[in-house]
């Protein structure tokens, strides 16, 4: 699925929270995070964050740039499983979402190593997260969005997805 011109500025407003950059502190991460069982990055510097912040997500999604300038590996320490799969950049494609499917069934942390961009696989990964999850990415200059996942949240992103090409 291709993302169609029509949709960019409806992927700028975020999912959920908005916690500015200023506000991206532990305390502040894990006090939204911390009725969650299942806590999932998508991005390279997110998921940076929270391991800084001790925080181990069950699902890491990223892909060694960020920016789109590409970026020093982040150590795979701390991850049972770790998978791969291509997503070329402004889309998803079906390898991705068999992939995320996959690592909610795999033993966690599950760290998926995405060929290519991984920044629109939030929308799969909020369809799929398990209810009560929390799934957090970076909004470019800006800061750190928080979305907790729920019936709301999925059908926004199923509708998103419905919308591309």
């Amino acid at each position: 699925m291709k993302l169609p011109e029509n949709l960019r500025e409806q992927l700028k407003i975020p999912l959920g929270i908005l916690l500015l950059d200023v506000q991206v502190t532990k305390e502040n991460v894990i006090k939204y995070t911390q009725s969650s069982p299942f806590i999932i990055t998508v991005g390279d510097a997110t998921t940076e964050k929270m391991l800084s912040f001790g925080i181990i997500p069950s699902l890491q999604i990223i892909d060694a740039t960020e920016k789109r300038a590409k970026r020093a590996a982040i150590s795979n320490e701390n991850v049972a499983t770790i998978i791969s799969c291509d997503n070329p950049p402004g889309e998803i494609t079906n390898e991705s979402i068999t992939i995320i499917k996959k690592a909610f069934k795999s033993k966690i942390p599950v760290r998926i190593i995405i060929n290519g961009e991984e920044d629109l696989l939030v929308l799969p990964v909020c369809l799929y997260a398990p209810k009560n999850a929390v799934v957090m990415y970076g909004q470019p200059n800006e800061g750190l969005v928080i979305v907790q996942i729920d019936d709301q949240i999925r059908n926004k992103t199923q509708l998103i997805l419905d919308s591309m090409i």
